[in-house]
């Protein structure tokens, strides 16, 4: 696969940054960073964006998620190794890539996340959807191209 796109970071600059910006919100809202990855990885596998799976798998890595967690993700309802908490922010997230095929975000589905999260939290927790969302639609459009966050000097 060959990207469309050479140093979209460069072209898109102020798009890039504001992007960056709501990443640095993220890593301060209190949600669990273990969390906000799952929720990476999970709406990745949905969009089926290889460069956002590589670059939050490998994250996840780093920040010590176990490989069995990470194997599991796409059956995460029929795996044990998820808390109530992370499931409700799963569900969350996709109901919200999911909108086209439903209508919406059931109440229950809310309902649930409201139970285990602040409204501080579950606040971010929805920008973190839409975030990853964003960044998968992006990195889908252009091509990036699996890996190659890691041999460049941007870190997307």
């Amino acid at each position: 696969m060959q990207p469309r796109v050479n140093n979209f970071a460069k072209i898109a600059a102020g798009g890039y940054r504001a992007m960056q910006q709501v990443e640095a919100y993220l890593a301060q809202s209190g949600v669990p960073h273990s969390t906000l990855e799952l929720v990476k990885i999970r709406a990745s596998q949905i969009n089926g964006c290889g460069f956002c799976l590589d670059m939050h798998y490998h994250d996840a890595k780093r920040a010590g998620e176990t490989d069995e967690r990470l194997y599991a993700l796409a059956g995460w309802r029929e795996a044990p190794y998820y808390t109530a908490e992370e499931r409700a922010a799963l569900a969350l997230a996709e109901s919200m890539t999911r909108l086209a095929d439903s209508e919406g975000v059931p109440d229950h589905v809310w309902d649930d996340a409201a139970d285990h999260y602040d409204e501080q939290s579950l606040a971010a927790l929805v920008m973190a959807i839409a975030q990853i969302n964003a960044w998968n639609r992006i990195n889908v459009t252009i091509r990036s191209v699996a890996g190659s966050h890691r041999h460049a000097n941007s870190s997307r």
